[in-house]
């Protein structure tokens, strides 16, 4: 870009973000006491009762965006300019229904709850009351989010980690449902190259500036370990808290923190060969769980693939079935899976009493279409038996992966 065109590019970002608000200036005042005069006089603050604060000029804003956000420091007059664009919507709980109830259908519930990272079906169960900050962070904002919304405080009262899981599946839904025009008010910033906002108005230095980050690559490793560090995970799962006896089992770590679990289980009985003379032993997916504040960032589905992508690499054919709508969903869109002959019926007619799922030992009633799909891997490695021989030798001394 010539000189020119960029100094041109400056001078038009500067008049479309000019301030065009009027100056607000808010005011307080109280009665001094005895006790006021004193511990001001300590500190040689000059105070006759009466407080102002000037509330930072809003510039002109794009009319139409996705998501806007207002960051700066705690009491900078992020809420004071987000009461200019509407109100906070109250929401209303009643604590003798479960979180998923408010919602205006199964597939509303479904929606909106995965928006905002809260994937953990046990949690949906609950009423709103018993959950915890982070999950009732989200619960609220599952409820919020919709076109037109304002929404202070956001991530304020959560972990770091919730805050760049939850932001990175706002995001996501957002864009993809088209909302318009949400605008965010935070005092962190680490969410920011999460959200990918549109814009960001900063209240600390008045600057405005057009979304330019990338969301930062998450790097997962996967590591062996035994079957013992199920304990960690069997609350979180959607269906059942049990696991087989012989398993073979992996963790997942994002930054040597442990944030996943996976495991397998030998699959018996004769399937159909993928390609003449395919005599290879089957392995399924037996369980998969992300810890519920790291979801929301699509670990639960590349950890799964990843898993997946071990077992074809080590000469095993691999099968996956799950009633998780979320991942099956995915399944039935990627290449990497294909679906067999199951897919998509109704397991709970095909099950005894004994033989449905269970969680915390009660039986689970529910009809649940079953998405059944076997891995077949970049380019359907799986049916190449030339390329499984020759990289067969390569993956079988591999402790960490």
């Amino acid at each position: 870009m010539t000189e020119e065109k960029k100094l041109k590019s400056q001078a038009k970002q500067a008049e479309l973000f000019a301030p065009v608000h009027p100056k607000k200036i808010l005011k307080s005042s109280v009665k001094l006491t005895e006790l006021d005069q004193e511990i001001y006089k300590n500190f040689d603050y000059s105070f006759d009762g009466e407080s102002t604060f000037e509330v930072p000029s809003i510039p002109e804003l794009p009319k139409e965006f996705n998501i806007g956000l207002i960051c700066g420091s705690s009491g900078s007059g992020k809420t004071s300019i987000l009461k200019q664009f509407g109100n906070e919507e109250t929401i209303v709980w009643d604590r003798n229904r479960s979180v998923a109830s408010h919602f205006d259908s199964v597939d509303d519930a479904i929606e909106r709850l995965s928006a905002v990272g809260l994937n953990t079906v046990p949690t949906w169960a609950k009423p709103r009351h018993v959950l915890s900050n982070g999950e009732g962070f989200r619960a609220d904002l599952a409820r919020r989010l919709k076109s037109n919304c304002v929404i202070d405080e956001y991530t304020s009262v959560v972990n770091r980690d919730v805050a760049k899981s939850c932001s990175t599946a706002l995001s996501k839904y957002v864009k993809r449902k088209n909302l318009k025009n949400i605008i965010l008010a935070t005092c962190h910033d680490d969410i920011i190259e999460w959200l990918l906002p549109d814009w960001v108005f900063n209240t600390d230095t008045l600057d405005v500036c057009r979304r330019s980050l990338q969301r930062p690559e998450i790097k997962i490793k996967i590591h062996k370990c035994s079957k013992d560090y199920w304990r960690m995970f069997a609350h979180h799962h959607y269906l059942t808290s049990e696991i087989p006896p012989i398993v073979r089992c992996f963790l997942a770590t994002w930054e040597g923190i442990i944030v996943g679990f996976s495991s397998s289980i030998a699959l018996p009985g004769k399937i159909p060969p993928l390609y003449k003379g395919d005599k290879r032993n089957k392995f399924r997916e037996c369980r998969t769980v992300v810890f519920p504040d790291f979801q929301g960032l699509g670990i639960g589905t590349r950890l799964s693939d990843k898993i997946a992508d071990i077992h074809i690499e080590q000469g095993y054919r691999y099968f996956s079935k799950t009633s998780h709508i979320r991942m099956g969903e995915y399944r039935q869109k990627t290449k990497l899976w294909r679906p067999t002959a199951t897919n998509l019926k109704d397991r709970s007619k095909s099950q005894s009493k004994s033989q449905k799922p269970k969680w915390h030992h009660m039986v689970l009633e529910t009809e649940r279409i079953c998405y059944s799909h076997e891995y077949i891997g970049e380019n359907n490695k799986s049916y190449d038996p030339k390329w499984l021989e020759a990289n067969k030798s390569k993956v079988e001394q591999r402790t960490l992966w």
